[in-house]
């Protein structure tokens, strides 16, 4: 039985990931929990979440379409075992040992893609891996739609205070590059706020999936999405979790410090007036489904 390490917060979670960025930018401080090691047996050895992370006993992985944004996020390539979280300069962050997993996909190399931007990241390189192009748009928090395929056509955003233009300044460019700098411009001007209004609540827990987000949207806010899921002969669920966070770093799959017995596997109950992770507390509890 590993032993559990036992971290007081001084003050937990006085903010988190303030990704409603209008045009004014954001400011986060890191938050610490109570962590522990997890008992349920890890595949250091295999590069993806399904495969690198066995359910607890008496639970099954739940089977994924293969086309399907879920499966995308469980077969994602991940970094080596015991990678650091590192932030968009390269410098590992505080806090190193609430975390199981490392994706292997970059940060950028400025201070953009936060916890709002982890999920848009993935949730659009999901949709462009599948050539669903038209279904690439996501909202600025002023309510402006951006798509990728104005932008790829040239049309560019000029922001002025809250205030949003567009016009054609480029000519088409259809590359992955430029399909980054798209996504760039996302994670500068949306957030929690937008992405709340933008998907649909999950009103039954049997219905989370794989892709869902939990989300407090707001300045500041968070956003965490469900990175797995398994169950048991009853139907009783257990849900792995993972983020970004402020500032801009590695996105990460969380442990489980309150339950060391099924880390990092969580319980989740959409009905419940809290929601504890390992890096924040989401009061009210609000799934959301892309």
């Amino acid at each position: 039985m590993k032993k559990i390490i036992l971290i007081l917060i001084a003050a937990f979670a006085l903010s988190a990931c303030s990704n409603d960025k209008s045009v004014s930018g954001s400011k986060i401080e890191i938050t610490k929990a109570l962590i522990s090691e997890h008992s349920v047996p890890v595949n250091k050895d295999k590069n993806t979440i399904k495969e690198r992370f066995s359910p607890p006993e008496n639970y099954v992985w739940v089977e994924e379409q293969p086309n399907s944004f879920g499966y995308f996020i469980e077969h994602f390539k991940l970094k080596p075992y015991g990678s650091q979280i590192l932030t968009y300069d390269g410098t590992p962050i505080a806090t190193q040992d609430v975390h199981e997993a490392v994706f292997d996909i970059d940060t950028g190399n400025k201070d953009l893609q936060q916890c709002a931007d982890a999920a848009i990241r993935l949730r659009a390189e999901y949709l462009y891996k599948a050539k669903r192009f038209d279904e690439i748009k996501f909202h600025f928090t002023s309510g402006d739609l951006v798509s990728w395929n104005d932008y790829k056509s040239g049309i560019r955003a000029f922001v002025n205070g809250n205030s949003v233009n567009f016009r054609k300044t480029a000519g088409f460019d259809d590359s992955y590059q430029n399909f980054r700098k798209y996504l760039d411009l996302i994670f500068n001007y949306a957030g929690t706020i937008s992405l709340n209004k933008e998907t649909k609540p999950v009103a039954k827990t049997s219905d989370l999936k794989t892709g869902d987000i939990l989300i407090t949207p707001g300045s500041p806010g968070h956003i965490v999405f469900i990175s797995g899921v398994c169950e048991n002969k009853k139907g009783e669920k257990l849900f792995l979790l993972s983020e970004g966070f402020t500032p801009a770093q590695s996105i990460h799959m969380l442990s489980n410090p309150f339950d060391k017995n099924i880390s990092p596997w969580y319980r989740l109950d959409v009905n419940s007036p809290e929601t504890k992770t390992a890096r924040y507390f989401f009061k009210p509890t609000n799934f959301r489904s892309f």
